[in-house]
C-alpha cells in the first residue's frame, strides 16, 4: 500500500503542473500585453536595422503594444544573437538576424557558442536583397565571362573589398571564386561604404556590393554592373542578368534578413506573430517601402524559414572551409 505522503505528494505534483500548464496557457491568450523588443546586431542605418524598424512600427500598430529596436553591434551580429538566445522564450524578445549572422558568423566567432539552428525558431522572411558584382571602369571585363578569364590569366592579382569577415558580400565573392575556378584577395573593411570609397577610387578592382548603395554610381558610370547574385534578375534592375545566366549556372547569393525568437518559444506565439507579418507585408506602403530599399520580401511560414536556415548554414559552412576562412579567435 502506497504511502499517505506519497499519495499526497503525488497530488500536489499533479495539481502545481496542472496550475503551471494553465497558467502558460492564459499568458499565451493574453499575448501581447507588454511591449515586445527587436534586437539588432548592427549599428543604426543598415540594411538589418531598417528592415526591423519597418517591421517594428507596423508590428506596433497591428498587436496593440510597442515593437521597439534595440541595437547591439559587434562581432558580426553574435552578441545580439546570444542575448536573445539566452532570453526568456515568450515571445518578447526577438532579433532581425541576417545571413551573417544566422549562417556564417557563428563558424567564424569560436568564443560564441551559438548554434541558429538549434538556438532559435523561426518567425517570418524579413526581407531578401541581391548584390550586384560591380567593376571599376579600369577593369578590361564587359562581362562575368571575360571576369572569370581574365582572373584565370592573373591568379591572385585581382582584389575585392567587402564590408568586413563573414559578410554577405564577403562570402559572395568567395563563392563566386570557388564556382569560377579562380583566385582574388579579399580586402576587408570597417563597413560597405569605405569599400565601394576605394573602388570608385580604383584601389579595388570589384566589389560584390549591395544593389541599393551602387546603383547610382553604375547609372552615373562611374561604376559597371556586370550582373546581380541572386536566382532571378533584380526587379529593380531588370536589365542586369544574374551570375547563374551569364557564366556560373546554379550561382545563387543575397543578404537576407529574418525575424527569429528563442527556441523554446510557444509555437502559438510563433504563429500569430508570423500571421501579423504575413497580413504587414502584404500591404502595398509596405512593399514599395522594401522595394526602395532593393529589397524583396515574402514572410513565409515558419518551418519554411527553419529549413532554409539550416540550408544556408550548410551553404555557407562548406564555403568557408573551402576558402579555408580563418576563425576569429
Amino acid at each position: 500500500m502506497r504511502q499517505p505522503w506519497r499519495i499526497l505528494l503525488g497530488f500536489l505534483l499533479g495539481l502545481a503542473l496542472a496550475s503551471a500548464s494553465r497558467a502558460g496557457e492564459d499568458q499565451t491568450a493574453r499575448y501581447p500585453d507588454r511591449p515586445i523588443k527587436i534586437l539588432v546586431g548592427f549599428a543604426a542605418g543598415g540594411g538589418t536595422d531598417v528592415a526591423a524598424r519597418i517591421l517594428a512600427q507596423k508590428l506596433t500598430e497591428a498587436l496593440g503594444q510597442s515593437v521597439v529596436v534595440e541595437n547591439r553591434p559587434g562581432a558580426s551580429g553574435m552578441i545580439a544573437a546570444e542575448a536573445v538566445a539566452k532570453s526568456a522564450a515568450d515571445g518578447y524578445t526577438l532579433m532581425m538576424g541576417s545571413q551573417t549572422t544566422l549562417a556564417v558568423a557563428p563558424a567564424l566567432y569560436r568564443k560564441f557558442a551559438l548554434d541558429a539552428a538549434r538556438d532559435f525558431v523561426g518567425v517570418a522572411n524579413a526581407g531578401v536583397s541581391p548584390l550586384v558584382l560591380v567593376v571599376h571602369p579600369s577593369v578590361p571585363a564587359q562581362s562575368v565571362a571575360d571576369l572569370i578569364a581574365w582572373a584565370k590569366r592573373s591568379p591572385g592579382t585581382i582584389n575585392f573589398g567587402s564590408g568586413g569577415l563573414g559578410t554577405t558580400p564577403h562570402m559572395a565573392g568567395e563563392l563566386f571564386s570557388i564556382q569560377a575556378g579562380i583566385k582574388m584577395v579579399h580586402v576587408a573593411y570597417r563597413g560597405e561604404a569605405p569599400a565601394i570609397n576605394d573602388l570608385l577610387g580604383g584601389q579595388l578592382h570589384l566589389i560584390f556590393a549591395n544593389l541599393s548603395a551602387v546603383v547610382g554610381n553604375v547609372k552615373a558610370g562611374s561604376l559597371r554592373a556586370l550582373a546581380v547574385t541572386s536566382a532571378q534578375r533584380a526587379v529593380t534592375a531588370p536589365d542586369i542578368p544574374t551570375i547563374a545566366e551569364a557564366a556560373l549556372p546554379g550561382f545563387e547569393a543575397a543578404t537576407w534578413f529574418a525575424l527569429v525568437a528563442p527556441s523554446a518559444t510557444p509555437r502559438e506565439i510563433v504563429r500569430r506573430l508570423n500571421m501579423e507579418v504575413t497580413r504587414l507585408v502584404g500591404e502595398p506602403d509596405t512593399r514599395q517601402r522594401f522595394a526602395d530599399l532593393g529589397m524583396t520580401i515574402d514572410a513565409g511560414t515558419p518551418e519554411a524559414l527553419d529549413g532554409y536556415i539550416k540550408s544556408e548554414i550548410a551553404k555557407w559552412s562548406n564555403v568557408i572551409q573551402q576558402a579555408d576562412i580563418r576563425p576569429v579567435e
